[in-house]
């Protein structure tokens, strides 16, 4: 195991970006193939490119949900629910629901990849919790945010 992650270090090393991805020059090809068969040296610039996409991919994604997370949580609270229950939202509660659904997955995922920290969930949990209400999504094990006795009075404001 540990040859391969050696090759794929000097891969990592070595490799520029083509038009087709990760291409290695001809003459370290000529080297590497002093102490690899070419199957070998193509397995592991797979692997260099795929880990170079997955980063890619997580930074992308964690991206796009550190965005939706604001953008849903605006929905979280008592007067920006209501609007969406009414109908009178830009966007329709069904809509809300299952990218609120996805956006939670993938946070959870994401969890596992970033090097910082994640969003404010705070108004996004606050979201989820009043779609568990209205009955779009299922209550989780535990409340996902505490609720306050006078959690009600948002509705006023």
């Amino acid at each position: 195991m540990g040859r391969i992650v050696d090759l794929c270090g000097e891969i990592a090393a070595a490799a520029e970006e083509g038009p087709e991805g990760l291409v290695l020059a001809p003459d370290m090809w000529d080297r590497l193939r002093e102490e690899w068969k070419d199957d070998e040296i193509e397995d592991a610039l797979s692997l260099v490119r795929d880990s170079l996409m997955l980063g890619e991919l997580v930074e992308s994604a964690d991206s796009l949900s550190a965005r939706l997370v604001e953008v849903l949580g605006g929905y979280g609270d008592a007067r920006s629910f209501k609007q969406l229950e009414e109908g009178e939202a830009v966007i329709g509660i069904e809509a809300v629901g299952q990218l609120a659904r996805r956006v939670s997955r993938l946070e959870e995922i994401l969890d596992a990849y970033r090097d910082g920290g994640a969003p404010d969930r705070t108004a996004f949990l606050g979201l989820q919790h009043r779609l568990a209400e209205y009955g779009i999504e299922d209550e989780r094990d535990e409340d996902p945010i505490p609720r306050r006795d006078d959690d009600d009075d948002d509705e006023d404001n």
